[in-house]
């Protein structure tokens, strides 16, 4: 998610200007520990004064729960895409191609932002309950009720065994996909992330698919 500044001299919009700030924190969290970047690094990273930063985040702290608030909106938007079904392309196993799509998608995203990993897997660290933290709860719970979903559907079109544990095998799904944003993290950029994925998920799909 690279951050292109505009000139120091030029005038943007509120909403533009804090698009800006959000960008410029997921890159350099991609690059840096969430703990280590200052409100003058952001404000560096944007090309502008740590004055003119704070005239639209109050702190710090806001300025990362405007990017979690991205990250949901964003994120969730992806992924309820990438579930829907393109009309004409029906197939035999219309809910897991769904789920597919929705791990891929997903899986992606973790590549386009490698900073926002970073700031989840920091911010869950931290022992005290915080408006950030209460964010990604937001977004787990609307990750779960898509994937729920998918998958009652998988049960309802015999893709799946109709006993199928949903609540166990939602988890497992998020898990999965933590796993390999983690590991992407230790491997750092060059790690071919999506060749992994390819490999895992068909894992668990045999995991849950319903055998004959």
């Amino acid at each position: 998610m690279p951050v292109k500044p505009p000139p120091a001299s030029a005038r943007l919009p509120t909403e533009e200007r804090q698009a800006l700030i959000v960008a410029a924190a997921i890159a350099l969290a991609g690059r840096h520990s969430p703990a280590a970047i200052t409100t003058g690094d952001i404000a560096r990273e944007v090309g502008v004064t740590q004055g003119a930063l704070f005239k639209h985040f109050p702190s710090r702290e806001a300025i990362w729960l405007a990017v979690m608030e991205w990250v949901t909106q964003h994120l969730l938007a992806r992924l309820e895409n990438a579930a829907k079904t393109p009309i004409g392309q029906a197939t035999a196993n219309p809910a897991l191609d769904a789920l597919a799509g929705v791990f891929a998608a997903h899986i992606e995203f973790v590549r386009e932002c490698p900073g926002v990993p970073r700031l989840i897997f920091h911010d869950l660290q931290q022992p005290a309950d915080s408006p950030l933290k209460r964010q990604l709860g937001l977004l787990l719970q609307r990750y779960r009720q898509l994937l729920t979903q998918l998958l009652q559907d998988a049960v309802k079109h015999g893709e799946v065994p109709a006993n199928l544990d949903i609540a166990a095998s939602t988890t497992m799904f998020i898990g999965i996909v933590q796993g390999l944003a983690m590991q992407s993290i230790l491997n750092g950029p060059g790690a071919d992330l999506s060749a992994e994925a390819a490999r895992v998920f068909p894992l668990y799909l045999r995991s849950i698919r319903k055998t004959p």
